[in-house]
């Protein structure tokens, strides 16, 4: 076997424990699908996005290691903080989400619509239309914060073994195999971390929450700090 697919067979290994390992990957992304109702087509466009930020974020500090040829360590400490960083504000987006499932969950009543039966004015129908209006909008403004939040960590989290292991020897034989190498690492990372992400919310939907279901966004919240917590105090 040849250098080059030496090195591409330990890219696509690598990536693969590394995103399997990793709860962090995909653990956030089926607990907001499920308690925020997510189809798959955004789930996976949400996946899509937050991945390719996971990744860019490292390729360009390589890059930029390569052309500036700076030293591998000085890289890797970049990462470390980078990847510090990164999981203290998975757990502060996870305690935030949690705050707000609470909130839910307490204020929060079984949705009924007053406009049954009968003749209504045209206030109330004004009055019915405005209230949904205002439910939708808030319900944008959060998706947004949710999509953000997750987005922001992703693009700080690095890809530790993609630098020192991956593009530091791929650029010592040629660009074609450090383009091809860090082509390959970033496709199965990202794939990985969709069809776990796909298997989880399969294995929620078998799952039957009844009378906790007000406090699905509580327990979302919950999950996440403990994936991030997990992360920061284990060697994955």
């Amino acid at each position: 076997m040849t250098e080059t697919g030496i090195l591409l067979g330990t890219a696509i290994s690598i990536a693969l424990i590394h995103t399997l390992i990793g709860p962090d990957h995909y653990i956030p992304f089926i607990a907001l699908s499920r308690a925020n109702n997510w189809t798959v087509k955004k789930t996976v466009y949400i996946v899509l996005l937050c991945g390719t930020g996971h990744i860019l974020g490292s390729v360009i500090l390589g890059f930029l290691g390569i052309a500036l040829s700076a030293g591998i360590s000085s890289l890797i400490n970049i990462e470390d903080i980078r990847g510090t960083l990164a999981t203290y504000l998975l757990i502060a987006f996870g305690l935030a989400y949690t705050i707000y499932g609470i909130r839910q969950a307490v204020i929060k009543k079984p949705h009924s619509h007053f406009l049954t039966g009968g003749s209504h004015s045209n206030d109330d129908l004004h009055l019915h239309d405005s209230l949904h209006t205002h439910d939708d909008q808030k319900r944008d403004k959060k998706a947004n914060s949710v999509f953000w939040g997750m987005f922001i960590f992703f693009v700080l989290g690095p890809c530790e073994p993609l630098i020192p292991i991956l593009m530091y020897p791929a650029a010592v034989m040629d660009v074609f195999t450090l383009g091809l190498v860090t082509l390959s690492f970033s496709v199965c990372t990202i794939t990985v971390m969709l069809l776990m992400t796909l298997l989880g919310i399969k294995g929620f939907q078998l799952i039957k929450f009844n009378k906790l279901e007000r406090y699905v966004h509580a327990l979302a919240g919950c999950v996440i700090v403990l994936c991030g917590v997990s992360v920061l105090l284990l060697p994955i």
